[in-house]
């Protein structure tokens, strides 16, 4: 950062002196006209869009309020890389800052959020986090993070490079929620055709249980401790940014909390219902936030259960039985109950077939986007 080392017209800031953190509060949002609400589980890490939300009629306790253009970046667990840009008003959690540029004439508002998903500023973020079971970073913290700032014309430049990143991704992301639409659609159709029972969850696994409940200390390197953020609808799971645990307390939680091959990984708080199947290639230890499902193999295939949790029809028995506002819970309870239209093995073995064809499609898609995202990654730190 020595300037020295800055090209002509960049020059070393700290955040706080180019960003403001916005105090704007309502504390009654519904009289005040605010129709929608954000909490952390409403944004994707890596995913500037914001593509859900809740309803203020709903009821709501949060009193932070957002406008169109202003960065929403999540300070609990800043290590989920939860950074949005708000294309409506609203009001979102005390864990969410509202941050916006101090003057458009010195840092351009486009560029901020693509400052915030720098992996410089994650891992300061991080590093001044407080707290161990649920870390937050904090406003002055923040504001002293150092970074080179570009003048404006080329501001301008990296924030039309992104943006034409950006917008292939999001084709690339339309093609893929195309994709999983029509497994949905395929496996309703069918289903519809053939002799099905009608059961449960529970009834059609040899145990549902979730990961710890008794978190061990994290460390830098170990076994891998898998949390939600994990959990994503490209890749099934990953370990990008994970934490890790100690082979010692690994073997302490082995038992329970540790997935098999075959078993169906579901995310049961704040993002319910993203789903994986494990695939036993590396060992790993499962958050309490997350539901292992081990199916019973003469009644369920694991592979055919995958595609059946993703499908509509489940997912909106998740969504419907997931409980909270601030942050939603799908507890194991309710999971055993959700309920199923069952083929026998040989019918499922049929569907398998077709939904391995249009399944290939969506990997290919899968691979495109998520090289995308390292494309944007590598410029954005190259810039």
């Amino acid at each position: 950062m020595n300037k020295l080392n800055l090209k002509p017209g960049w020059r070393k800031v700290k955040f706080g002196d180019v960003v403001r953190l916005s105090k704007a509060r309502s504390q009654d949002p519904l009289a005040d006209g605010y129709a929608r609400y954000i909490g952390l589980e409403h944004l994707e890490p890596g995913d500037l869009r914001v593509r859900s939300w809740g309803n203020v009629a709903d009821g709501t306790t949060f009193t932070s309020v957002f406008k169109p253009g202003q960065v929403l970046f999540g300070k609990r667990r800043a290590y989920q890389r939860k950074v949005a840009v708000a294309d409506f008003s609203g009001v979102c959690s005390g864990d969410i800052y509202v941050l916006e540029s101090r003057d458009a004439e010195v840092l351009l508002p486009d560029l901020l959020p693509f400052i915030c998903q720098t992996d410089a500023f994650f891992e300061h973020a991080v590093g001044t986090s407080a707290g161990s079971l649920s870390p937050r970073t904090n406003w002055t913290s923040l504001a002293d993070f150092e970074f080179a700032l570009p003048p404006l014309d080329e501001q301008r430049k990296i924030i039309e490079r992104v943006q034409a990143i950006d917008g292939l991704a999001e084709q690339l992301r339309n093609a893929l929620h195309a994709g999983r639409q029509l497994v949905g659609a395929s496996l309703a159709e069918m289903t519809a055709r053939m002799k099905c029972i009608d059961t449960t969850l529970a009834q059609i696994s040899e145990f549902i249980t979730d990961g710890d409940h008794n978190p061990p200390k994290r460390q830098p390197n170990g076994i891998p401790h898998l949390v939600v953020a994990n959990i994503t609808e490209e890749d099934g799971y990953n370990f990008d940014g994970c934490t890790f645990i100690s082979e010692a307390d690994f073997e302490r939680v082995k038992k329970r909390y540790t997935p098999k091959t075959d078993d169906i990984i579901i995310t049961c708080v704040g993002s319910i219902g993203r789903v994986a199947i494990v695939d036993g290639r590396t060992e790993f230890s499962a958050d309490r936030s997350l539901a292992i499902v081990r199916p019973c193999q003469d009644k369920l295939i694991p592979e055919y259960g995958f595609f059946l949790m993703k499908s509509p029809q489940i997912q909106r028995q998740f969504a419907h039985s997931s409980i909270g506002t601030a942050q939603a819970h799908l507890y194991l309870k309710e999971l055993r109950a959700v309920k199923i239209q069952l083929p026998s093995i040989r019918e499922q073995e049929n569907q398998l077939a077709v939904l391995r064809e249009i399944s290939v499609s969506i990997s290919a898609l899968g691979r495109r986007l998520s090289d995308i995202v390292s494309l944007r990654k590598v410029v954005i730190t190259a810039i």
